[in-house]
C-alpha cells in the first residue's frame, strides 16, 4: 500500500523559532538544531567536508520534533556544513546563509571574533552591476567594491576570480573580501583599491559546466571556459571599469588573483598579459600541469621577461590539497627551475578549502600596490 503524500509541518507557532533553528552562543558553542519530526536519522557534517577528514556528527530528537547537538566551543571562523536526513543531504532550511554555489547544498555559520567580522569602521560600497559582454554575446553580472573615500582619485585594481562550482558572490558572502577590506583599510595595513569579482563560468553554449564529467572537466571545459573567460576580462570587463570608474589604467595598477578554477583563470590571463597585470596570484589553483595552456607556458618559458613584468606572483595552496596540490606542485617546480621570482605559503593541515583562501587574500592584500 502507497503511503499517501502530506505536507510536512512547520514548528508551532506558539514556540519562539529560535528554538527550532540553529544558533551560535557567545562562548562560541554552536547548537544545531533541524525541525524534522518525522525522519528516522539525522547527523550533520561540519567543518571539513571532505568524508577522509571528518566524521557525521549525530543528533537527538527531543519529543517537539527537534533534532539538535551542541559542539564544544569552536575558533572565531566561517565555517560550512549541512545535515544527512535519512540519507538526503540537506542545507540548513532554517539559515537564511546558504553557500553561494551553482547547485546549493551547503550551509554557511559565522562564529564572530575575527577579521571576517562587519565591525564598526569606515565601509566601502558593493555594487551588483549588469552589463552585457560583447565577447560572449551575453548579459553578465560582476561585483565591484569601492573602498570609503572613492572618487577623490584613480585607484589601483584587483579582478579577483571564485572557484569551481560556486558564484561571484561566493568571493562576498563566504570569502568575506568586503569585511576583509573594510577591516585592513580601517587599520592602514592596505592600500585602497577597487576590486571586481566577475563570474569565473562564461556559460557560453560550449562551456556550460554541468554538461561536462567530472572525470573530463579538466581537459574538455577548463579550456574553453578559460579562453573565453580571457576576453570577457580583456574586451569588456576592464574597458567597462575604466569608462565607468576612477581607477588606475596602467599594468603597476592592476592585480589579478583567484581560487581553485579561478586560480587557473589567473595564471591564463594574467600570465598572457602581462602588458596588463603587474601583480597575479594563484591560491590552490588549477595549473598547466593538468590543464595545458600554451600562453602560460610560453610566459613561464621566458624568465626574465616574466620576471621584469609581475611586481609580485604569490602561489598558495593547502598542504593536504588532494584536488589541486599536484598542479601547484607542478607550478613550483617550473618556477624554481626557471628562477623565477614568487612568493609561496603552504597552509599546514589544510585542504582544498575557504580557509586556504581567505588567508591567503588576507596576506596578498598587503603586498599589493606599493610603490
Amino acid at each position: 500500500m502507497n503511503t499517501p503524500l502530506y505536507f510536512p509541518p512547520d514548528p508551532p507557532a506558539d514556540q519562539p523559532l529560535n528554538q527550532y533553528v540553529t544558533s551560535v552562543g557567545e562562548d562560541r558553542r554552536i547548537t544545531f538544531r533541524l525541525f524534522a519530526p518525522d525522519a528516522q536519522r539525522v547527523c550533520v557534517i561540519f567543518g571539513k567536508l571532505d568524508p577522509a577528514a571528518t566524521k557525521p556528527i549525530p543528533l537527538k530528537r527531543d519529543k517537539n520534533g527537534v533534532w539538535r547537538t551542541t559542539l564544544d566551543p569552536v575558533e572565531a571562523n566561517l565555517y560550512e556544513y549541512y545535515f544527512n536526513v535519512d540519507g538526503f543531504r540537506s542545507i540548513d532550511t532554517g539559515s537564511r546563509f546558504p553557500k553561494p554555489q551553482r547547485q546549493i547544498n551547503t550551509s554557511l555559520i559565522l562564529v564572530p571574533g575575527s577579521l571576517l567580522d562587519r565591525r564598526n569602521v569606515p565601509h566601502g560600497d558593493l555594487r551588483l552591476i549588469t552589463f552585457h559582454s560583447n565577447a560572449l554575446q551575453l548579459e553578465r553580472q560582476m561585483y565591484v567594491y569601492t573602498p570609503p573615500g572613492y572618487g577623490d582619485r584613480a585607484l589601483p585594481t584587483l579582478y579577483l576570480y571564485h572557484g569551481f562550482g560556486d558564484t561571484a558572490e561566493s568571493w562576498i558572502t563566504q570569502g568575506r573580501a568586503p569585511e576583509i577590506l573594510d577591516n585592513l583599510l580601517s587599520e592602514g595595513r592596505i592600500e585602497p583599491m577597487v576590486v571586481v569579482i566577475p563570474d569565473t563560468e562564461t556559460d557560453i553554449p560550449l562551456a556550460i559546466p554541468e554538461n561536462f564529467p567530472a572525470t573530463t572537466r579538466r581537459q574538455t571545459f577548463y579550456p574553453i571556459n578559460a579562453s573565453a573567460a580571457d576576453r570577457e576580462l580583456i574586451d569588456d570587463i576592464v574597458p567597462y571599469m575604466e569608462a565607468h570608474f576612477r581607477i588606475r589604467m596602467d599594468a603597476q595598477g592592476r592585480a589579478i588573483g583567484g581560487l581553485s578554477q579561478g586560480g587557473y583563470q589567473a595564471l591564463v590571463t594574467g600570465l598572457s598579459h602581462l602588458e596588463k597585470f603587474a601583480w597575479v596570484a594563484t591560491f590552490s589553483g588549477v595549473t598547466t600541469t593538468t590543464v595545458p595552456n600554451d600562453r602560460v607556458s610560453s610566459a613561464l618559458a621566458d624568465p626574465s621577461a616574466l620576471s621584469a613584468a609581475l611586481r609580485d606572483f604569490t602561489v598558495t595552496v593547502g598542504s593536504d590539497d588532494s584536488v589541486t596540490g599536484d598542479d601547484i606542485a607542478g607550478l613550483k617546480t617550473i618556477l624554481d627551475e626557471k628562477k623565477i621570482a614568487y612568493h609561496y605559503h603552504e597552509f599546514p593541515g589544510c585542504g582544498h578549502e575557504m580557509d586556504v583562501w581567505r588567508l591567503s587574500l588576507i596576506e596578498w592584500l598587503p603586498k599589493l600596490f606599493r610603490e
